[in-house]
Formats: C-alpha cells, structure tokens, sequence
C-alpha cells in the first residue's frame, strides 16, 4: 500500500493494539497512536519505531472515557493530520464495578462504545475526503450474551461487569452495521471483528484480586497479543477486504455474530440513543 497512508488507532498503548501499531508501521505509513499516560505514550511510540524501522509514528493523547477528551482528540487530528486512510476503534476495558465517568455516564459503556461512536462521528469527512478509507471496530464474541435493557443501558439498577461488558461490544455491531449502511457509495468501509481470548492485562479487572494469579493462566490458555491482533491488521491493510463492508470477522475470515447484533431496527435504535446521549452532554 502506499506509504502515504495515515492510520489512527485507539488503545495502542499495550495489548493487541499495541501489536496492531507494530504490525501496521513495519508495512509503512504514518501510524497515529493514542494513549492516557503521556510518558508511557511516548515510550511506547519510542519503543515501535525502533521495533518496526517506521520513524512515522505519532502519538496523541486523550481519556476516551471522557467525551469532551474524544472532541479534543479529533479536533487536533483533524487540524494536524491532511488524511485519514484507516481509523482502528480499538480502546476498551472491563470494570468488576460500577463507575461513572466524569460525564456520568457508566464507564464501560462511555468507553467501549460511544468513544467509537463519536470519535469515528468527527473524523468521518476526513475520511471521506480520504477514500477508499476503511474503519475498524474490535468487538468480541462476548457479545452474543447481551441483554439489552433499552431503559437502563447504564445498568443503573443492575450491574455486572460481565454484562456491562457484553452489552458494550453488543453496542459496537450495533454501530458497526447502521455506520456500513449509512456510508454506502462513499468508499468508506466499516468492519467488526472478535480478536479471540487473548492474554492481555483486560483480565485482571474481572477477577478483581485474583486477577494477578490469573493472569499467568492467561498466557498458557489465550491468544497472544500478536496473533490476536491479526485480524485487525487484516482488516486495516488487506486487499483482499478493500471494498467489504458492514461485515465480521474472526481469525482473519467472515463469520456470523448472535442473530441479534444483525437486527437493523436494533441497530438504528442503538444509533439515536447514542445521539441522544451525547446531545446530552456540555461540548
């Protein structure tokens, strides 16, 4: 591909988005990555270009739990960067407790999906303006035991992390599908895929203090952040996907999700609410 693709990708600080940014860099490109921590951000950025011989790796900073913090990080990417080729919606977490971020929203859900939907939201003329353009969203197969309360999707009179967990990558097909439907006939494609089981620190939070005995577990039984992270490079490289849209993916092949997550009335639902959430809040 052409060395003047630009790609952006959340969640690149550790994990598979890490690995992601390594894999995407050592094929060319200018790499935007995005972290919280300033010094680990710039480490990491530090750490790829040497790991990948690609000096065009950038880093910006931004709590995308925080909606006012996903506007400031379009805006200066937008203001610095002249393309986007390809937009990798890839931050998330999973929290054993409840918490509500600092626009009191329940965190699981603010982070795991409305990050996606409003950073993908600003960023979409550029790329458009940059097409063929693709956006991947990273999902998981944990979607498939959602619940969906459509009047309590804060999970305000219930709260399990597991279920929040789901309900947020039931949240990102959701996204994924109506977002496909919508930018037919732009050249901007937009995919899902379901990274696997992989050995990353996400597994501490669910096993609460048990999580450090888990996590060498995790090595012996899960994907490694690299393998796990080649279906998203697939998605955001691969020839063999230009022009696919509205799809899921697994181990680098199309597969099918719940029956549910295909629902377009769902999805168009899923779509207002999250605007009507976000209009919600202060800009």
């Amino acid at each position: 591909m052409p060395s003047t693709r630009t790609y952006l990708i959340t969640g690149a600080t550790n994990g598979i988005g890490k690995a992601a940014a390594q894999a995407i860099a050592a094929q060319g490109g200018r790499v935007v990555i995005v972290g919280r921590n300033a010094a680990k951000t710039e480490a990491v950025a530090d750490e790829l270009r040497q790991a990948s011989g690609n000096p065009q790796i950038d880093f910006l900073l931004a709590d995308l739990s925080s909606m006012s913090e996903v506007r400031r990080l379009a805006g200066e990417f937008n203001a610095r960067y002249g393309r986007l080729d390809v937009l990798i919606n890839n931050a998330g977490a999973f929290f054993l407790r409840r918490q509500e971020t600092v626009d009191g929203l329940e965190m699981t859900f603010a982070l795991n999906h409305l990050s996606y939907f409003l950073l993908t939201d600003l960023l979409l003329e550029l790329l458009k303006a940059s097409a063929p353009a693709r956006v991947v969203n990273v999902s998981s197969g944990a979607e498939s035991g959602a619940r969906v309360d459509w009047d309590d999707l804060q999970l305000a009179r219930k709260y399990r992390g597991f279920a929040a967990y789901a309900l947020s990558k039931r949240f990102n097909l959701y996204f994924t599908y109506e977002l496909a439907r919508r930018l037919t006939g732009t050249g901007v494609t937009v995919n899902a895929l379901h990274p696997g089981a992989v050995a990353t620190g996400i597994w501490a939070n669910p096993f609460g203090r048990l999580g450090g005995l888990v996590k060498p577990l995790t090595r012996l039984t899960m994907k490694s952040p690299d393998m796990a992270a080649e279906t998203i490079v697939h998605l955001a490289t691969s020839p063999t996907v230009a022009g696919v849209t509205g799809k899921y993916f697994v181990d680098m092949q199309e597969r099918y999700p719940s029956r549910a997550s295909q629902d377009p009335a769902a999805a168009q639902r899923a779509w207002q609410v999250s605007e009507a959430l976000l209009a919600g809040l202060t800009e």
